[in-house]
């Protein structure tokens, strides 16, 4: 079982994520991006869904054209955990310049 981050660890590895939100009622991070087109969006979803699958970490989230809005809690910790944060910097990275405000 992986532990729901807290104290000390959890805001050092929080101030490392830029842009991400917590959501409001909820212990979960969020973020937009938005992409040229539907197939970018979709192959930015596909990366992230591979990299999720690896790590058995799997994101809520949606696509509307060419917007894609992200959502990581680990619900097995009961809130945000190192996984969420390993997956937000993974999808930082690829995602590039793509990132819009977040909810």
């Amino acid at each position: 079982m992986v532990d729901k981050l807290t104290g000390a660890a959890r805001t050092k590895a929080l101030a490392a994520l830029k842009g991400w939100k917590k959501v409001r009622g909820r212990d979960a991070l969020s973020r937009d991006y938005r992409f040229s087109d539907f197939n970018e969006a979709f192959g930015f979803m596909t990366r992230v869904a591979i990299k999720a699958d690896q790590m058995d970490h799997h994101p809520e989230w949606s696509n509307i054209y060419n917007n894609v809005s992200i959502t990581l809690t680990t619900h097995d910790a009961g809130g945000i955990s190192a996984r969420d944060v390993a997956l937000a910097k993974f999808i930082d990275r690829i995602a590039g310049r793509k990132a819009v405000s977040a909810k």
